[in-house]
C-alpha cells in the first residue's frame, strides 16, 4: 500500500500534535489546573493515530483513555480537549465530566466509557441501528489487555460476531494492565487469539510503526464494511508512563523503559520520512513550530474560558433540552392555574 506525500505529512503532524499536546496537559496537571486524572499514551501514539486514520466520513469512534491521537484525527480541536480537561463551562461537556469523556457527533466521535469493555456492546448497538437505516457504517473502539478480560467485552464481541456487525476493536497490547504485567492477567499467547472463540477475524501489527498500523487498520475496516463481521486488530506497543500521571511506574525495570524508548514511534517514523525523502529535518522542524504555535493559542483559549455555572434544571441531559425545559415550565405553571 502506498501513501501520498500529503498523507504521510498528515500522519506526522498528528503524531507530533498528540505528543506535544500531552506535554502541555502534563504542565497544566502539575500546576493543579486540571480536574481528575491524566492518562498518557507516551510511546503508543501510532496505534490511535494510525487506526483512526483508516476510518471514513460517517464512521463511528469510541476512544478510551490512551487514544487522544484518534480524537485529534477525527477532528477534535486541541482547545476543546484542553477546555474539557480544565472543566470549563464552554467545554464539550460543559464542565460536567473529564478527559476524553465527550461527544462530537458531527465527527462520529462518542464518549469513552469509564468501565472498560463496555464500549464494545454499546458500539455494536450503534452500528446495528445504522444497519437498519441502510448505512454502511463501521464502528471502531479500543481496549488494552485488561479490558479484554472483562465480561462486557466478551458479551459485546459475541453479540457482534453473531450479528456480523461492522465493528473493529483495536487491542492495544502495551504490556501492562495498570501495574500488572500482561502475562499475569491473561494466559492467551496473544490478544488476537481471543477472536477464534467467537468465529471472527483478527491480525497483529507492530503498533509503533504508524504506516503498518494504517495498512492493517484499512484492511480491518474494509473487512468489516464488506459484511464479514467484527475484526480484532492487535497493536503491539508499549506504555512508557504509569497508569496515570500520579503513578510513578516503580514496578517497571528501567532497562525495559530504555529499550522501548529506542523504539519510539515518532522517532521511527522520522527515520522513514528521512529515508523516503518525504520530509527532511527542516520540514519536520517547521511542522513542530506550527504545532507549538497552535498549542500556545489552545492553552490560552482554554485558560481564558469561563468556569461552569451550576444549573438546577440539569440542562444538557437530553438532546431536546430546551424543549424539555419549556415543557416542564409550562406543566408547572398550568398546574398552578
Amino acid at each position: 500500500m502506498t501513501f501520498s506525500l500529503e498523507q504521510q505529512r498528515s500522519l506526522y503532524r498528528h503524531l507530533l500534535l498528540t505528543r506535544l499536546l500531552e506535554e502541555r496537559m502534563v504542565s497544566l496537571y502539575r500546576q493543579g489546573k486540571m480536574t481528575g486524572g491524566l492518562y498518557r499514551c507516551l510511546g503508543q501514539e501510532a496505534t490511535a493515530v494510525g487506526t483512526a486514520f483508516a476510518l471514513e466520513e460517517g464512521d463511528l469512534l469510541i476512544p478510551v483513555i490512551r487514544d487522544l491521537g484518534s480524537v485529534l484525527v477525527r477532528g477534535a480541536r486541541p482547545a476543546d480537549v484542553l477546555r474539557q480537561l480544565l472543566a470549563k463551562g464552554d467545554g464539550p461537556s460543559r464542565g460536567r465530566d473529564g478527559f476524553l469523556h465527550f461527544c462530537l457527533p458531527r465527527r462520529g466521535l462518542y464518549s469513552g466509557i469509564a468501565m472498560l469493555g463496555t464500549a464494545v456492546p454499546v458500539l455494536a448497538g450503534m452500528v446495528l441501528a445504522d444497519r437498519f437505516l441502510g448505512k454502511r457504517t463501521v464502528g471502531m473502539t479500543y481496549l488494552g489487555e485488561g479490558g479484554t478480560s472483562t465480561g462486557a467485552f466478551h458479551e459485546g464481541i459475541n453479540f457482534a460476531g453473531v450479528q456480523r456487525l461492522p465493528v473493529v476493536v483495536v487491542l492495544e497490547y502495551n504490556h501492562y494492565s495498570y501495574s500488572t504485567p500482561s502475562e499475569m492477567q491473561c494466559a492467551a499467547a496473544t490478544l488476537a487469539d481471543k477472536a477464534a472463540g467467537y468465529g471472527i477475524s483478527s491480525a497483529i501489527v507492530d503498533g509503533n510503526d504508524v504506516l503498518s498500523v494504517v495498512e492493517a487498520a484499512r484492511r480491518a475496516v474494509a473487512h468489516a464494511r464488506a459484511g464479514n463481521g467484527p475484526f480484532l486488530l492487535e497493536c503491539k506497543t508499549y506504555r512508557r508512563k504509569g497508569h496515570a500521571e500520579h503513578d510513578g511506574q516503580a514496578y517497571v525495570d528501567a532497562g525495559e523503559l530504555a529499550e522501548w524508548a529506542r523504539r519510539d514511534p515518532i522517532a521511527l517514523f522520522e527515520k522513514q520520512l528521512d529515508a523516503s525523502g518525504v520530509m527532511d529535518a527542516a520540514a519536520r522542524a517547521a511542522v513542530r513550530a506550527e504545532v507549538d504555535a497552535e498549542l500556545d493559542a489552545a492553552v490560552a483559549e482554554a485558560e481564558a474560558s469561563p468556569a461552569p455555572v451550576p444549573d438546577p434544571e440539569f440542562r444538557g441531559v437530553r438532546a431536546d433540552e430546551e424543549d424539555a425545559v419549556r415543557r416542564r415550565r409550562e406543566t408547572f405553571v398550568g398546574g398552578l392555574a
